[in-house]
């Protein structure tokens, strides 16, 4: 069971807020530019994200029905800002993975034990859009 909506409710007002602006260079952190479906509003939304290869890994910690997830997937996918880069990405795929084999050992820990979110998000680089200074 994926973290409670309403935790999601209080970070977006919240933490969030802070996390923005660590996000884009932060280890283990990255931001989602995406687009809202109904609104075309462009949204930021900080998040833990692994590069793998050619691939970002993100944990669904408030499981593949966010807002954010369902814009990602309707559109085919999104630019992602990590590690001071831009990346363009695609071919969103959500699955499940109880075990979190593709997280770092702490973050396996939390999604596992703690949030109990075994939902990820995969993401192809298509190619770098910007290098950030």
């Amino acid at each position: 069971m994926p973290a409670p909506r309403w935790i999601a409710r209080v970070n977006r007002v919240g933490l969030n807020r802070i996390t923005r602006f660590i996000a884009p260079w932060a280890p283990g952190w990255a931001v989602v530019i995406h687009r809202g479906r109904k609104s075309g509003r462009t949204f930021r939304t900080p998040l833990w994200a692994f590069r793998r290869d050619d691939r970002y890994v993100i944990a669904l910690t408030y499981g593949p029905e966010s807002d954010w997830v369902r814009n990602v997937l309707a559109a085919g996918g999104c630019q992602l800002e990590s590690r001071r880069r831009c990346y363009e990405v695609d071919n969103p795929r959500v699955y499940r993975d109880e075990t979190a084999a593709e997280m770092p050992p702490f973050i396996r820990f939390m999604l596992r034990r703690v949030i109990k979110a075994p939902d990820f998000l995969s993401l192809n680089v298509r190619h770098t859009v910007k290098s950030a200074r």
